[in-house]
Formats: structure tokens, sequence, C-alpha cells
């Protein structure tokens, strides 16, 4: 087999799509009515299938690490999957008896969607199902929403940290992407503050989202009732303290924000030591959805460092990429190759507005980037 130069696991499902009309929300749990809807779109799901086709489109070698049952939904999404390529399924399992992961995305124009989810195959996924010797011959292992995978927040997130114990010692770089827990589920009553306490000194790239890192780290705490920016570097700090290199947290419509600790065997170059930025938004021309839009942010990121760029730079492309994806209905449709996304930034593209509720931070225009208080980068 070929070495590649991501391996991306974790989180895999179909998501489904029912047609809706304006209205229909009110009807659908009616008990004994029949309502009429419109074509179903299915859709390969989570970070695996998302951020992994999206490094592959960005022209990075990439293998994806998924689990998926013997059954209808499974071989759907493996030929979905292997649409894009067929090597990105070669490492799948299929595991016998089990039931494949699936969503049913609820989501009629003018309304907010919901989501109701079967957790399915992912939830026996494991440290055993990772074949480490096929890490040896990348540079990245990237996995993805533990919180939707019950064996890795059981037993105080011992899978999760002999995961990344072990993808560590074959030396490549490692990274984490989180997911919302359910507040009134299982993994919602986990301890995720002592998880990631064991799991961090072993990730290389942690990049979860606000409110995911809010939810471990503060519970109770109503981030969006915050009128001030400073819990983003509180958070982003503690977990630099627990060992994490690299903190990526996505932000949505108000960009994306890193802090990286003065020293790191596997940067790229100085300019990711001691840093503190802040990327605003690139405007999407025009807004059409949000699906998948996290999980090719962190695509952009993941390439940018792969690729050798400076920080900054893999800041801006990971936005870039986040942008591209808004621009169109689903996760990956929109996300465009490397050469024409840095074409798209090269050209002047517009930056959305950011401003920033902290003391400290200055404008770097030349990098088109806000500098934070702690950060050590030159001028």
């Amino acid at each position: 087999m070929a070495p590649v130069d991501a391996v991306i696991a974790g989180h895999l499902c179909l998501d489904i799509f029912p047609q809706l009309a304006p209205g229909d929300l009110p009807e659908l749990f009616v008990p004994g009515r029949v309502v009429e809807i419109g074509p179903v779109t299915l859709e390969a799901g989570g970070v695996t299938a998302n951020t992994g086709r999206a490094l592959q489109r960005l022209g990075i070698a990439t293998r994806l690490m998924g689990k998926v049952g013997d059954d209808a939904f499974g071989r759907i999404i493996l030929d979905l999957i292997g649409q894009d390529d067929p090597a990105l399924v070669e490492d799948m399992i299929v595991a016998p008896g089990e039931a494949s992961s699936y969503t049913i995305v609820i989501s009629p124009p003018g309304t907010d969607r919901f989501f109701m989810h079967c957790g399915g195959a992912n939830h026996s996924f494991s440290a055993e199902d990772v074949p480490y010797d096929r890490l040896r011959d990348a540079r990245l292992f990237h996995y993805g929403y533990p919180p939707y995978m019950r064996r890795m927040y059981e037993r105080e997130g011992a899978e999760l940290e002999q995961m990344y114990r072990r993808a560590k010692a074959t030396g490549v770089v490692t990274g984490l992407d989180l997911a919302l827990p359910d507040p009134q589920g299982p993994s919602g009553q986990a301890d995720w503050r002592g998880i990631l306490r064991r799991t961090l000194p072993h990730v290389d790239l942690f990049l979860p989202s606000l409110d995911e890192l809010a939810f471990m780290l503060r519970p109770g705490l109503d981030v969006y009732a915050r009128t001030d920016d400073t819990l983003i570097s509180a958070l982003a700090e503690e977990s630099l303290a627990m060992g994490a290199g690299v903190v990526v947290i996505k932000l949505g419509d108000r960009g994306l924000y890193v802090c990286t600790a003065p020293r790191l065997t596997f940067a790229p170059d100085e300019s990711w030591l001691g840093r503190e930025l802040w990327a605003p938004i690139f405007r999407a021309e025009p807004l059409v959805g949000t699906t998948g839009s996290g999980d090719t942010t962190i695509a952009g990121f993941l390439a940018g460092f792969l690729r050798g760029q400076t920080l900054e730079a893999a800041l801006t492309s990971a936005v870039a990429v986040g942008a591209c994806n808004v621009e169109a209905a689903d996760a990956l449709s929109g996300v465009r190759s490397w050469d024409a996304t840095q074409a798209r930034i090269a050209a002047g593209w517009a930056r959305g507005p950011l401003a920033i509720h902290a003391p400290g931070w200055q404008w770097d225009d030349p990098r088109a980037v806000w500098r934070g208080p702690h950060d050590k980068g030159a001028a």
C-alpha cells in the first residue's frame, strides 16, 4: 500500500436529508398523520468522511479509518466515499452483526435544523481498531468526535488515551477534533476534563469548537451570554497546560483562533512557536449552508500544516476552505482544489468583519490576522 500523508479516523455515518416544505415541521410528529414530503438525499457524514475527503480534494494523500455495520446503510456509506477514490475505503472496518450509524437531518426551509442520530457501529470503535503499522508510513493521524463514540469516553477515557499513546509512538503528528456531547445522555455525564487531561499530552493539534471546549472545561457556562472574549484565551491556555501543542478553536462566523506552545518538535517553522492569532472569515458568495463547515475548515488547516505553511498562512487557508464549503448546501461540493483556493485568496477575496472584545489584540495587515496579547511572533 502506498504511503499517505494523512490518516483520518473516527465518527462515520450516513446523513439522511428528507426534502421538506415550509410548514411541514408542526405536522411531522402528529400521531396518525401522513405527511407528504420530497425526495431524500443521502450523504456520507462524520469527521472521517468530511475532513478526510476534503483533505483529499486539497491534494493531500489520505486514508480513512471508520467503522460501519454489515448492512445496507454501511454499503451505501462505503459506496458514496468510494466514488471519490476507491482507495479511501481500503482501511474501513465492516463489523458483522452491528448496525451502521445514521443521522436524519430535519431541516425545513426557514427553520433551524435538528437531528435524530443513531451511533451504531461508532460506539464499538476502539483503540484496537486502528492498524498502527499503517501509521508509520503517514505524517498525520487525526481523529474526531469521541463524544459520539461510546468506547472512547467510557472508563474515564482510557480507550481514547490508549489510542493516542499508541499512535504517537509511531512517530506521526496527532490531531483531535471534538463534538458537543448530549447533555442529557451518557456522553454529557462523562468527566471530560479528566478525559482531556489524560489524552492531551499525546495530542499535537487540538481543534475543538468554542462551545465544545467550554462544555468540557466550563460546564454550565453559557458562552453566548458572555460579552467579552477572554474565555477563548483562557480555554486555550488551559488546553496547552494539559499537554496539547497547538490549540485551534473554531468560532463559526467569527473565524478561527489559535494558540501554540513556545516549543514544538513537529512545527513546520518558527512561525508556529509561542503564537496567539485570530483569523476572520472570508465572505461567502453566497452563503448557502453550513453542513460540514467545521470539518472542512479543519481540513484546510491540516493541509496548510502538511504543506509547510506559516501559521498565519495555515489559518488563512483554513477559513478560506470553510468559506468555500458554506457556498454549497452539502459538506463537500463547495470545496475547491488547493491551487484554486490559494488563487482566490491571492486575488483579494474580501474578509468578513471581526470585533474582538478583549484587550491587547492588534491587527497585522500584511498577514491579515489579529495578533493577541500573548503572541510571541515577529511583528
